[in-house]
């Protein structure tokens, strides 16, 4: 059976609308498949900084990649599918998936790093985002959060990339219901292409 790895950065949770992308691509998926779902409002994060960056670095160093320290990188990199939901902050992501990001970005698991240059080692085959944006922003190049995912998903190796993306759903309320379903088509479209 294969495992897809669902990352749920949709801060407001029931009240997200991207939660809702999330709901009809999990709903779509087709047989053969099992989720394992990270929940990061519920999930002890910290971002790297002083005495855990240190104590980083010093497993590496040791190549202690069985700490539980690495647990997050290793779920990510065995996983043979990623989906992402989370919703648009300030041009980009939240920073809750930035620091999971942090923490599933470890040199020697979820990619390599030598003379040869840098490798993705995840073993999944897709990565597929789902957010949820106030204004138009498909193709601004102010958008700075689905950018950044394509560019992980090339990072972790992680094959090909998905983008579903309701735009404008705070433009005029009456529309968001219908931004909204047709958005919620295009995830459950994603979720069968696995």
């Amino acid at each position: 059976m294969k495992t897809l790895l669902y990352v749920d950065c949709c801060i407001r949770r029931e009240a997200s609308r991207t939660r809702k992308l999330a709901e009809a691509f999990l709903s779509s998926m087709p047989e053969g498949w099992r989720v394992e779902k990270v929940t990061l409002m519920d999930e002890p994060l910290l971002p790297l900084m002083e005495g855990g960056f240190a104590q980083r670095e010093e497993l590496l160093q040791r190549g202690d990649f069985a700490h539980r320290r690495f647990d997050y990188a290793w779920q990510f990199q065995k996983a043979d599918a990623i989906l992402i939901a989370a919703p648009f902050y300030d041009l980009s992501i939240p920073a809750l998936l930035k620091v999971y990001i942090e923490n599933v970005s470890v040199d020697g698991i979820t990619f390599e790093c030598d003379a040869r240059g840098l490798r993705g080692a995840c073993r999944a085959q897709s990565m597929t985002f789902l957010t949820s944006r106030g204004g138009f922003y498909d193709d601004s190049p102010d958008e700075m959060g689905s950018r950044y995912m394509e560019a992980l998903c090339r990072f972790f190796g992680t094959g090909v990339y998905r983008c579903v993306a309701a735009d404008g759903v705070d433009m005029d309320p009456a529309q968001t219901p219908a931004i909204l379903a047709e958005a919620c088509e295009r995830a459950a479209k994603a979720a069968r292409e696995l």
